[in-house]
């Protein structure tokens, strides 16, 4: 048995948290000295001690921490598997706090007014598409949704070529619940399996189509340019789910600043 100066100096923890990890249930002394009140601890406590710091490490709460001391290793490991979800959302979430402060900033200094996008109309036909419609948590999770089509595409020898879009149909935007269908097109119909159909694109007479140069966030701009255009241009009015195609991207082309992203938005005469 070990006093807990002892214990402290042994498991690198100081005296004052060991303290605390006693009064909050967390990990009580082996034995107390009923004539000294001295904290005695064991070297069996040092395991559930480790446990302890690295899931206080990992941010778990001490009611957390104890829900987890009472089960298995298996359990920790699982809401070890969640925190690490958890924490992966809130970082994609300060990144999106920072980009839109990068805007914010951006507006505020006249960078994004100087900015000027081409507006042009052309006739988009159908096409034979493998498809993939899912609702993802947000627009920045779409990532996830080309990595499912690819790795389905690898698995069942889909014939298809090397455009690719992206279908938006939900009628405004939207922060979550974003209704998202990947589009590739396809050389030879396959099998539908799930999510995963096979079907005919609608042909759109009238598309506005603009490029977004640059970092994705751009795309908040062509979208304003956009509105300036319609407003101007009192023909057209917007009909239809807007599409939109990369065209040089995260994975054919390292440079952020030479992203080029085409958006698509269907339009009807007034």
């Amino acid at each position: 048995m070990f006093r807990i100066g002892e214990f402290s100096k042994l498991t690198q923890v100081t005296v004052r948290m060991l303290r605390y990890y006693d009064e909050t249930g967390l990990l009580k002394p082996a034995r107390t000295d009923p004539w000294t009140g001295y904290r005695l601890y064991s070297v069996e406590q040092i395991p559930v001690l480790n446990k302890i710091i690295y899931l206080r490490d990992s941010g778990f709460q001490v009611a957390e921490i104890a829900a987890a001391l009472r089960g298995d290793d298996s359990l920790i490991l699982e809401l070890l598997d969640s925190k690490h979800s958890q924490i992966e959302k809130e970082m994609q979430d300060r990144q999106d706090k920072l980009r839109k402060i990068e805007l914010a900033r951006e507006e505020l200094e006249g960078r994004k007014s100087q900015m000027h996008y081409h507006v042009s109309i052309k006739s988009i036909p159908s096409y034979p598409v493998l498809s993939y419609r899912k609702i993802i948590p947000n627009y920045y999770a779409e990532g996830e949704m080309w990595k499912e089509i690819s790795e389905f595409a690898r698995r069942e020898n889909a014939d298809l070529g090397e455009d690719t879009f992206s279908i938006y149909h939900d009628e405004e935007y939207k922060e979550t619940d974003v209704d998202v269908e990947l589009c590739a097109i396809a050389r030879k119909t396959g099998k539908n399996k799930g999510a995963f159909t096979y079907r005919v694109t609608q042909a759109v007479p009238l598309m506005a189509c603009t490029m977004a140069y640059g970092e994705f966030s751009n795309i908040a701009g062509v979208y304003l340019s956009f509105a300036r255009w319609l407003s101007e241009d009192c023909r057209y009015q917007m009909r239809g789910p807007n599409r939109q195609i990369v065209h040089r991207g995260p994975w054919n082309e390292q440079d952020p600043d030479k992203y080029l992203t085409e958006i698509q938005i269907p339009l009807e005469e007034i």
